[in-house]
């Protein structure tokens, strides 16, 4: 069957056959989502596009972050942008690109428009989400190096199916819609440092509403503007044909979703074994003013995103290996967005640990893993190593997205997690009164 039917066909799997591991992660994805997104409200991106939205006017049925009821489209395109406005959301690797930040929001939209539970809207992502991965796969690595923001491009069709599937389209309702999504799709890698780049994941959300709706009016599309002649992948990476193998890989009752990776610090995600090597470490004793030398190898790829020797400012801090391996050791709270100032920048004690740190390359490192050598003042050494990939207990990982939402937010970050319990009791409408706060 053609890769597209298979995506059609798993678009409208009933949500009791989804796998129960899937979609427990689904709804920390919501939580974790709804806590990046309130903590964003008052970054300047956020006030921009509430302001763009509210000259837009329109039937104001979707709740937004930090602002009043837009139309979906608008509420999309605003929550995918605020929820990714501190970059501390979900990231899949397979994906390469943030899952939460534009399927959510376009479920969130659709599931409020048409008065959704919200076991419904949850169920949306989870499928939507797993259409993103499989098609951020097929495009893989190099559609990303060549620089497509995936979060954008396959993330827009993940947030069609979500939205499509709360819809209720057809089939071939669905089949147009992802015909129109091929055509809609964009973001660029250019964005990054910019407002562009959270806009990017706004794009996203507000595309998958837009094509589920004109689909839903019955608009018509090419048969397969994906996998098709000068269809989405053949134009946007034509080195990397489809494969069944790309599709089988998350056959039976595990989803790819359940590999999705999330921020327990706030700075970059290239940064993060690094960090859980050495909190390892710290958990045995280590000090900041034990280490003589540290010598760390991870994927070559990071060494031109995260490997600023000499940080300027609180954001190129969140892009320093050499300044995270002293603020770790050191005790300092890197889950806390506000923790990231300019004056850590200057900090002294950080500028001399800084010069003892040596970042090397090394392709036999995944993207996930970090491994290193402390050598104390002793002379004694230590290894140190970190492995993203493996899979924490759903209660550990539960608690640790608990401690992040309350480093971001206090109180209401505990509120937000109150409610893990009563999710599938809840009408998608409550969710969105948490959203706008």
């Amino acid at each position: 069957m053609p890769f597209i039917d298979d995506l059609i066909a798993f678009s409208a799997q009933p949500s009791a056959d989804l796998p129960t591991s899937a979609v427990q992660l689904a709804k920390f994805s919501l939580l974790d989502w709804l806590a990046c997104g309130r903590a964003g409200v008052e970054e300047p991106v956020a006030r921009k596009l509430r302001a763009f939205g509210a000259g837009e006017g329109g039937v104001q049925t979707a709740s937004t972050f930090g602002g009043p009821k837009m139309p979906p489209r608008m509420a999309a395109l605003i929550n995918g942008a605020v929820s990714h406005a501190l970059d501390y959301d979900d990231t899949h690797f397979s994906h390469v690109g943030h899952l939460s930040v534009g399927v959510f929001p376009a479920a969130l939209a659709a599931a409020e428009e048409i008065d959704a539970s919200a076991a419904e809207m949850i169920a949306a992502f989870t499928v939507g989400a797993e259409v993103a991965i499989r098609i951020g796969t097929v495009l893989g690595v190099s559609h990303y190096n060549l620089g497509f923001h995936q979060t954008a491009t396959a993330g827009a069709f993940g947030a069609t199916v979500a939205a499509g599937r709360l819809y209720g389209l057809t089939q071939e309702q669905m089949r147009a819609a992802l015909g129109l999504c091929a055509t809609r799709a964009s973001g660029l890698k250019s964005q990054f440092g910019t407002m562009g780049k959270p806009y990017n994941a706004g794009i996203a959300a507000s595309n998958g509403i837009e094509c589920a709706q004109l689909a839903r009016l019955d608009m018509t599309s090419c048969d397969d503007g994906l996998m098709g002649p000068q269809g989405f992948v053949e134009t946007h990476n034509p080195d990397t044909l489809p494969s069944k193998a790309v599709w089988d890989q998350g056959s039976g009752n595990r989803l790819l979703l359940e590999d999705n990776k999330y921020k327990l610090h706030a700075c970059c995600h290239g940064l993060h074994a690094m960090i859980e090597a050495l909190l390892l470490a710290k958990d045995t004793g280590v000090t900041f003013d034990d280490v003589a030398e540290f010598v760390m190898r991870t994927n070559p790829r990071w060494l031109k995103v995260c490997d600023i020797k000499q940080p300027r400012t609180g954001l190129e801090v969140k892009f320093s290996y050499a300044w995270l391996a002293g603020m770790t050791l050191r005790g300092d709270v890197t889950g806390a967005p506000d923790t990231y100032t300019d004056a850590l920048a200057l900090d002294p004690a950080l500028a001399a640990f800084a010069k003892k740190v040596t970042v090397v390359g090394d392709d036999t490192l995944t993207d996930l893993q970090a491994e290193g050598i402390l050598t104390f003042k002793s002379g004694e050494t230590r290894e140190a190593s970190f492995d993203l990939a493996a899979p924490l207990p759903m209660e550990t990982l539960e608690g640790k997205l608990r401690s992040k939402a309350q480093a971001c937010l206090g109180q209401e970050g505990a509120d937000i997690w109150s409610i893990l319990d009563q999710l599938d009791q809840m009408n998608a409408r409550e969710i969105g009164r948490l959203v706008s706060g």
